[in-house]
């Protein structure tokens, strides 16, 4: 959802299939591959398990109906092909509808490590697992339905909520910290530091400061927030989140605990 992109999303055909490259399949493999074993001991169990579920390919990229077809049958929920950029409005309405939206490219060799647009790698691996989820998928939804009713101003304490949560999330369990975040699961580079380096502050969740926290999306994070259990998501879905927002906009926003982005030189 960046002002402009260099990605065309590819169209399906009438029957929904998608005809994907040698390469674009061989980029899935390399990066599927290479992300399998780096997630090992680190993706939270409920990850695993609806990773077990889809059965993802790794010799090629899936079809959007083949995961669908899982998540319809765990959740209720289902892909929504997209193009590479997408309105607010239009994210938040899919996901009220239970549509997760799957723009539909891969990334280039150039940005095999790092992209800061989701691409259909990081949208189906980092997130759809989850989606099988009860109380990943209720929380998503919930989410969708707020942000779809919120005006501009709210929308962007909303993405915060998003964003420590859906795409950088972290959980507690007895065998220590586990990713559920879908930023994480998909970058072997934040997958690492994440749960291995001693650079990032670990708090745990409150909605409140949560809110007030400023972020990134070109860097490391500097802060994770840690929930209990993965069916507190559901608790979260439930609170008064638009009373929060009001408190959050009325104490403002905390420092932020990264440098300003330098401006491009024109």
């Amino acid at each position: 959802m960046s002002k402009s992109s260099k990605y065309v999303s590819r169209q399906s055909d009438e029957t929904g299939f998608i005809a994907w490259s040698d390469e674009e399949n061989q980029i899935w493999h390399e990066l599927i591959s290479r992300q399998l074993s780096v997630i090992e001991g680190k993706a939270c169990d409920e990850y695993m398990a609806g990773l077990q579920k889809l059965q993802l390919p790794t010799d090629r990229i899936p079809q959007l109906e083949e995961v669908s077809k899982v998540l319809r049958a765990t959740t209720g929920w289902e892909c929504a092909e997209v193009p590479a950029l997408i309105s607010f409005d239009k994210f938040f309405e899919l996901l009220a509808n239970k549509r997760f939206p799957v723009a539909t490219f891969i990334r280039s060799r150039e940005e095999f490590d790092y992209l800061q647009e989701p691409d259909i790698f990081h949208e189906i691996f980092g997130h759809c697992a989850m989606l099988t989820n009860p109380a990943f998928a209720e929380f998503t939804h919930i989410y969708g339905k707020l942000g779809l009713a919120a005006n501009k101003q709210d929308r962007v304490y909303l993405a915060r909520l998003y964003w420590f949560t859906i795409e950088f999330g972290l959980l507690k369990t007895e065998k220590g910290l586990r990713i559920y975040g879908g930023g994480i699961l998909s970058s072997p580079g934040e997958t690492t530091y994440a749960l291995g380096s001693d650079i990032p502050e670990r708090k745990p969740f409150d909605a409140l400061d949560v809110l007030r926290t400023p972020y990134r999306i070109d860097i490391m994070q500097p802060i994770y927030f840690l929930i209990e259990r993965i069916d507190q998501l559901f608790d979260i879905a439930h609170l008064d989140m638009m009373t929060l927002v009001e408190q959050a906009k009325a104490l403002g926003l905390h420092a932020p605990k990264f440098p300003p982005k330098e401006k491009q030189a024109s």
